[in-house]
């Protein structure tokens, strides 16, 4: 742990009591991050950026606030406290405005999560530019001359954070992240333009895809809009592709969480114990995966991460809910935020279970769209491909599915191979049957 910022941390507790905080919670943040961005072969933007902050919940006579400065001189700081003691105190009362209970600190898994990458201090200014030129490149010669623009991006940064509460509670966090962007695009029949991009986050420069890889990835997707076109509105199976699950799926998650439960603003909150998907849906939150990009020993409230089954079989299990919403619905806390979201994969390629379907779409990006949270009901654009035998034969756009997710997770008919791990949402492509598509 940095000694420098826990002596910080340490005495802006100490002084925030001393000014008359009941307790209080600081979290001291430092990130470094780097951003290339190339088109037409040259750079078009290079940022290079270090910040510090430190935010403190002040809980005073029931009253609780978030201040937050960037400013951390001692005398500076002193300042700041007694305003933030202060203004506290002006503050409607609200007694569930608590730190949590400690007990809930207990029990932290004592693993190396592998967050740092070692060789991240040695990630050179040629490194970065190489690595961006390569993926321009790629994409240029893979587009060849359907090429209208290409661009092209790295970026890259190393974070560490410090929590500390004034009732035990002490986390600290290192970590590097590398991610990897490329976006085409073309010219296509009329005035159409369609754009594709790819890309790639790790913890691990070794855990990256070659920059080419990348790029002509980002190009192949472009060129497969090609022609896109509406097709007649169809009943259909469909295949949600692995790194678009996220879109739609988020509607659904985002009922799973304590304060939309407590706001009324969810289609779930009575629905824990009861099928609401199918049999092959099961959704775990697992926090402790080496390199994972949200792994965590703790969470927001300090609650020691742990494993948890959130829907099993189609089951709903646990819901999202962190210390305060657990006070104001009278239940037991979980966490109040997610880590790595994992829908366990299934065993076939999606190019095999397209040869089974013979017929369909399979969905490569989603446009615009909207989701309910009271209700369920959600609507999407869709565009990608409409396959038959097995083979894409047509691109297609413009066209639209909407249900309600209460129905719509109960057709999900098989899970894929192929989980994405660019992302803290680790989910393979989904296979869904009877879906209207909306087209002509």
């Amino acid at each position: 742990m940095n000694k420098e910022m826990l002596d910080l941390v340490a005495w802006v507790i100490k002084a925030t009591k001393s000014a008359g905080a009941d307790n209080c919670k600081v979290n001291l943040d430092t990130n470094r991050s780097v951003e290339i961005t190339y088109r037409e072969r040259k750079p078009e933007n290079i940022k290079e950026a270090f910040t510090k902050a430190l935010n403190i919940e002040v809980f005073v006579n029931n009253r609780f606030s978030i201040q937050s400065t960037s400013d951390l001189r001692k005398g500076a700081l002193q300042d700041f406290i007694a305003n933030a003691v202060a203004a506290t105190k002006l503050l409607a009362e609200d007694p569930l405005r608590t730190l949590p209970d400690p007990k809930y600190y207990q029990g932290r898994a004592e693993l190396a999560l592998e967050l740092v990458d070692p060789a991240y201090q040695s990630f050179s200014p040629e490194n970065r530019h190489d690595m961006v030129k390569a993926l321009e490149k790629a994409c240029l010669q893979e587009g060849g001359d359907k090429v209208i623009s290409v661009t092209a991006q790295e970026q890259d940064g190393f974070q560490e954070s410090l929590q500390m509460t004034s009732n035990g509670f002490a986390g600290h966090v290192q970590g590097t992240y590398y991610s990897v962007f490329t976006e085409m695009t073309a010219k296509d029949e009329g005035e159409r333009r369609p754009n594709g991009y790819s890309y790639a986050v790790a913890v691990s420069r070794k855990d990256l895809p070659k920059s080419e890889v990348v790029g002509i990835e980002a190009a192949l997707r472009t060129l497969s809009m090609l022609g896109a076109k509406k097709i007649k509105t169809e009943t259909l199976p469909v295949i949600i592709e692995n790194q678009n699950v996220e879109r739609i799926f988020g509607g659904f998650i985002g009922a799973m969480f304590g304060r939309s439960i407590q706001q009324k603003r969810s289609f779930l909150a009575d629905k824990k114990g009861q099928q609401i998907g199918s049999k092959h849906l099961t959704l775990i939150d697992e926090p402790l995966i080496k390199g994972g990009l949200g792994s965590r020993l703790f969470d927001r409230d300090g609650f020691s991460a742990q494993k948890r089954t959130m829907i099993e079989a189609g089951i709903l299990k646990e819901f999202f809910v962190d210390w305060y919403y657990s006070r104001k619905l009278g239940w037991e806390p979980t966490s109040g935020s997610s880590s790595n979201l994992v829908i366990p994969p299934g065993k076939r390629p999606v190019s095999e279970i397209m040869k089974d379907l013979g017929r369909g779409i399979l969905i490569t990006g989603f446009i615009g769209g909207n989701s309910n949270p009271t209700t369920g009901d959600t609507s999407i654009g869709i565009t990608g491909q409409f396959f038959e035998k097995g083979e894409p034969v047509q691109a297609v756009a413009e066209m639209n599915i909407a249900d309600n997710h209460l129905k719509f997770w109960n057709k999900l008919i098989e899970v894929a191979n192929d989980p994405f791990l660019s992302s803290a949402r680790r989910f393979p492509s989904l296979v869904f049957e009877n879906i209207v598509v909306s087209g002509l």
